[in-house]
């Protein structure tokens, strides 16, 4: 690869080759959009047939086959009426078209190899590329923005692999025809490549949609509908456990717990702006009254409404609300996925009202919250300050002088803080901009997690204030906190993270007692009780089955501890001990390994 290519462009030109290869077998493919993703690109097609995973090394030999040729790689821009002619038998294409006419973006198209030549070049590019059969004199024109590999030849054939087939809906939207989605990787070298390959590997095994229903917690029922998990007793423990450490760090800041219904008036939403922004997203209700209700998808306007019940003395801020609670979104059924993606979301929400001069502390104490509780779980985090896109301010509330004064007051504090960040324009709330949390897992994947965001705009729409020192109002500043924000997505994230080894303080059951027999059953729940009263979460394997099957069991279940109870246990008044991942290590009085394990925890 020459070293001036981006790796962006490189993806994008692979992209199109990918389209070529899938002409090539099916030649009356229809083409959807081929950008590039973080770790490579993928395409989309209407396929007259099925393709299955083995499909896609002949797509790669093909796409090499390509690369083989050094097929130049020419863009220029078309007239609307060129473009419908070129596409005039690819229908996504042509809604494309349209759309890009609608709004006045500029028409180009990129082709990859000649589309015209002479005998002489004819005759060498069959001769170079085996006289494989590509539409348009071996060369694939496609509707793009760029850009793109000046050749073929500056693509590193091996670092480049075709890895997965999806199904997606045109443009998103299931009401929309369903095409076949095939994704590649690509880097600039066979060694990240082959880097990046391990770690999906490694994903494939750690994926929480497969270890959260071998540990048993959480499952989904086709009958209560997708994306609306059900947690197990197991599952329920990890998600207090979790909660429950959030609102001991917000109690210590000073936080109030409150409570808020599911539903609400359209008209809340109305003032908020969110029945604007997310009135697509929103599942409806409609009561036999003929009023109009809304599940509620987030959870400010709600405490807002508490904080404006009554008249509020400076003195008395800042107020400090906080509810873990569930809110609803109608997402789309082909974007659903496990816990990372769900219709019913569980928010640890929290919002701050308080004076422009309080800001400051009061984020700085969320920021300790948010570093304490991640660094628990070994999580280091990166800052993104997240603004407004200068370029499009008609999306977001307020006024420009607002968005400024929101966006340095951020600014100023992270760098107060130290912290390692970025900013990423147009990354803003609607209403605000806002400091996210990207945490980095054990497979080296990043994910944004917290955030703190600033919100001058809602105490506008909502009128709030207090009363200043000079007995007139004086308008108030609002900041919303989520922790985990989905508490649903986090242990998505969490599971895998662990690969369901949770440690001991999260884990659900973090002992598991095994007695050999059943004459030693009064032995082993005398254990079982000692060990609830010092508040360990333990669970008794009391099946008739041998004890090296009930031990293979319980570690499949990934439990830290395993307390061993024989005849000679009794007798001496021990627990011989295993631990996950280091096996046997010894007998021990039970109080002495009490100490030990909450202190691992």
């Amino acid at each position: 690869m020459a070293a001036n290519i981006s790796l962006d462009n490189i993806r994008h030109s692979l992209a199109h080759l990918l389209a070529m290869a899938v002409l090539k077998k099916f030649p009356k493919a229809k083409l959807g959009i081929g950008p590039v993703i973080d770790t490579g690109f993928y395409y989309d097609f209407k396929l007259p047939a099925p393709l299955t995973e083995g499909d896609l090394a002949g797509l790669e030999a093909t796409m090499r086959e390509l690369i083989a040729a050094k097929l130049p790689v020419t863009g220029h821009s078309v007239t609307t009426a060129k473009a419908k002619k070129l596409f005039k038998d690819q229908p996504f294409k042509i809604d494309l078209i349209k759309e890009f006419v609608k709004e006045k973006k500029d028409l180009t198209v990129y082709t990859t190899g000649e589309a015209t030549s002479n005998k002489k070049q004819e005759t060498k590019r069959k001769s170079n590329i085996q006289h494989s059969a590509f539409s348009i004199q071996h060369s694939f024109t496609d509707l793009c923005r760029g850009g793109h590999v000046e050749n073929t030849s500056d693509i590193n054939p091996d670092a480049f692999r075709i890895t997965s087939i999806a199904g997606a809906y045109w443009k998103g939207d299931e009401k929309n025809a369903q095409l076949t989605r095939i994704y590649g990787a690509a880097f600039a070298t066979k060694q990240e490549l082959d880097q990046h390959l391990r770690m999906l590997d490694e994903a494939k095994k750690r994926d929480h949609k497969k270890l959260g229903i071998e540990l048993d917690l959480f499952t989904f029922s086709d009958l209560v509908g997708p994306g609306l998990p059900l947690w197990t007793p197991k599952g329920t423990v990890l998600r207090d456990v979790l909660d429950s450490y959030v609102w001991e760090l917000r109690k210590a800041a000073g936080y109030e717990r409150v409570d808020i219904p599911h539903i609400t008036k359209k008209e809340l939403y109305e003032r908020s702006g969110h029945w604007d922004k997310f009135k697509d997203e929103l599942f409806r209700i409609t009561t036999r009254e003929g009023h109009e209700f809304a599940l509620k998808p987030m959870n400010c306007p709600h405490h807002i409404q508490l904080f404006a019940r009554k008249k509020w003395s400076y003195k008395e801020l800042p107020q400090r609300y906080a509810s873990t609670t569930k809110q609803y979104r109608d997402e789309q059924t082909g974007e659903l996925s496990g816990l990372a993606r769900v219709r019913s979301i569980t928010i640890d929400d929290a919002h701050v009202f308080c004076r422009p001069n309080q800001v400051r502390v009061e984020i700085l104490k969320i920021w300790d919250i948010i570093h304490t509780f991640y660094g628990r779980a070994g999580f280091k985090l990166r800052v993104r300050l997240s603004l407004s896109d200068p370029k499009n301010q008609k999306k977001y509330l307020g006024t420009p002088e607002q968005w400024k004064r929101s966006e340095q007051t951020l600014r100023d504090i992270i760098k107060e803080r130290k912290a390692d960040a970025f900013e990423a324009p147009g990354e803003a709330a609607f209403y605000g901009p806002k400091i996210d949390f990207l945490a980095k897992d054990s497979l080296g994947r990043e994910w944004q997690v917290a955030t703190i965001q600033l919100d001058m705009n809602q105490p506008e729409r909502f009128n709030l204030s207090c009363v200043g020192e000079d007995g007139a109002p004086e308008r108030i500043v609002m900041i919303h906190a989520a922790i985990m924000g989905s508490i649903e997505r986090y242990l998505s994230i969490l599971i895998e993270h662990f690969a369901g080894a949770f440690p001991f303080w999260l884990a659900p059951v973090q002992v598991g007692v095994l007695p050999i027999t059943d004459k030693v059953a009064g032995y082993a729940k005398d254990i079982m009780k000692q060990l609830a009263d010092k508040g360990v979460r333990a669970w008794m394997d009391d099946r008739n089955e041998t004890i090296g099957r009930k031990i293979r069991e319980a570690e499949m279940q990934k439990i830290p501890y395993l307390l061993i109870i024989g005849p000679r246990e009794v007798e001496s008044k021990t627990v011989a001990v295993r631990e996950r991942g280091k096996g046997n290590i010894g007998q021990m009085p039970l109080g002495k390994f009490v100490e030990i394990s909450l202190h691992h925890g």
